[in-house]
């Protein structure tokens, strides 16, 4: 006669460190160990300073592996495709965007002993923001590719926008994320501003000011230039 046996899932399966399948399966001996211990920190501020920070890498890295495989798509005349990861995209720029709500809870005084040990430390380094000046273009290229396909420029595609609905959402979607980057940009700047001031020397030696004129940088400038042709042409034919 069989023996019933009984599986016992307070035991882990997965190989690796960790009392539990879900310790094991996200790392979390590895991933709780990357912040300063106590005794390392020279202020209590550094676990705050060092968890909106290696989370907004996460969240860049998902961010733009989903833009790199969203322009693979659209090369492939995927478009629906794209467009799901796109989304996914600029959600992740909102998140990155709206945790830096927790570094404005620093003292600007106490963060300058944070400041200390940051040494060259930037966030012009950041392996996120350099793969986004990475994928975005290659974004745009797909798009281009797929607007010369159709045989249409910008603003035909926004006249037309109901006949060819797959391809103006996915311009819409490359607005979106030109949008979050600078979104993000801004409130950086702001936060920068409001802790260290916006008339000072950054950690790398540059300006704080150079921060602020990066807001005005868009990757995909012709679908903004496009907006005003419109009303141009809205106007005209207005008073035709």
């Amino acid at each position: 006669m069989a023996t019933e046996t009984h599986e016992d899932f307070a035991e882990p399966i997965l190989p690796g460190k960790g009392a539990s399948d879900y310790e094991r399966y996200l790392r979390t001996d590895e991933l709780l160990a990357l912040q300063k211990t106590t005794d390392e920190q020279t202020h209590p501020d550094e676990l705050l300073f060092q968890t909106v920070h290696q989370s907004s890498e996460l969240w860049l890295k998902l961010a733009t592996s989903e833009v790199e495989r969203a322009s693979v798509h659209v090369r492939n005349g995927e478009i629906a495709a794209a467009l799901r990861l796109l989304r996914r995209s600029a959600l992740c720029m909102q998140f990155v965007t709206r945790q830096l709500d927790m570094l404005e809870q620093m003292s600007p005084w106490e963060y300058q002993s944070i400041r200390r040990v940051l040494g060259h430390g930037c966030g012009f380094y950041s392996p996120g923001f350099r793969e986004a000046r990475r994928v975005t273009p290659l974004l745009g290229e797909a798009f281009d590719a797929a607007l010369a396909a159709a045989g249409l420029d910008l603003v035909e595609l926004y006249v037309r926008g109901r006949e060819h609905e797959e391809l103006y959402q996915l311009a819409e979607a490359l607005v979106e994320w030109d949008e979050r980057i600078t979104m993000w940009r801004i409130r950086h700047y702001k936060v920068v501003a409001r802790i260290i001031g916006a008339q000072v020397v950054g950690t790398q030696g540059t300006p704080v000011e150079v921060l602020g004129k990066m807001i005005h940088h868009n990757f995909f400038p012709a679908l903004w230039r496009a907006r005003n042709q419109l009303t141009t042409r809205a106007n005209e034919e207005e008073a035709t």
